[in-house]
């Protein structure tokens, strides 16, 4: 059988890019050649719809052990008493939280783009920004630090339903009690995108969000070195201040 080789000779130069260029990027993270050789398994043949335990196909009896798996290391790590780890990427998981959480064109707050603050946070050309209405915090000037003062005040003037911890460009640590004190004046859930320093966190190198955040979110590669991929995590769960209920009438 005669074979195309085009993609593998190109996978085999970017293989080469990346062994003899030098990446200060941290979010391009080389993984193991164990990610990659579970990357390209025989579970890319398998449908998983639904939970482990609940699913639409049959014969899911061993991705339910592996993505259970993966829910226990996650929970383990962080100390949270739930993950979902279906997200395709940190972006994804956001989504998942503000379409959980919000509804269309409510006010959240995320850290200003131009602060270093990720474009699922509010960007207009985001569906973030362009289904919800975000208002920014920002850095202080002087210190290049999160302006906790600030977020005070526009969250007690603009009373966004959600406040976002986090950031694509900031190498600070964050004030999680402060903030969470500032959600819990306005009434407002605090989401975590710890994206970046996730890696760092579960390290112990850096505050730990989970003690004091509603709804964490992270991308599984990165500083973590996994699979690209997202998480959403939650340390412990929380009275629904929605109502809502799913058809069954369970609340959600």
């Amino acid at each position: 059988m005669k074979k195309d080789t085009a993609v593998f000779d190109l996978i085999q130069q970017e293989r080469e890019r990346q062994l003899h260029g030098i990446e200060l990027i941290a979010s391009e993270n080389f993984v193991s050649e164990q990610v990659m050789q579970a990357m390209g398994s025989v579970m890319t043949n398998k449908y998983a719809e639904g939970y482990p335990g609940k699913r639409y196909y049959g014969g899911c009896e061993v991705v339910d052990q592996t993505e259970q798996l993966a829910i226990d290391r996650a929970c383990e790590l962080y100390g949270a008493e739930y993950a979902n780890v279906q997200p395709h990427s940190g972006a994804q998981a956001n989504m998942a939280v503000f379409l959980a959480c919000l509804k269309l064109g409510d006010t959240f707050m995320g850290m200003d783009l131009s602060h270093g603050g990720h474009l699922s946070h509010g960007s207009h050309v985001n569906s973030s920004g362009i289904l919800y209405n975000p208002v920014a915090y920002k850095v202080k000037e002087e210190s290049g630090q999160v302006d906790y003062d600030n977020m005070e005040e526009v969250a007690m003037i603009e009373k966004p339903k959600l406040i976002v911890a986090g950031a694509s460009a900031y190498s600070r640590d964050w004030d999680y009690k402060r903030m969470r004190e500032i959600a819990d004046k306005v009434g407002a859930l605090l989401m975590c995108d710890m994206a970046h320093p996730a890696g760092l966190i579960a390290a112990g190198l850096l505050n730990n969000p989970v003690p004091h955040c509603h709804i964490i979110t992270t991308t599984t590669h990165k500083t973590l070195r996994g699979p690209r991929g997202g998480m959403i995590i939650m340390g412990k769960d929380f009275e629904n201040p929605w109502g809502l209920k799913t058809p069954k009438g369970v609340t959600k």
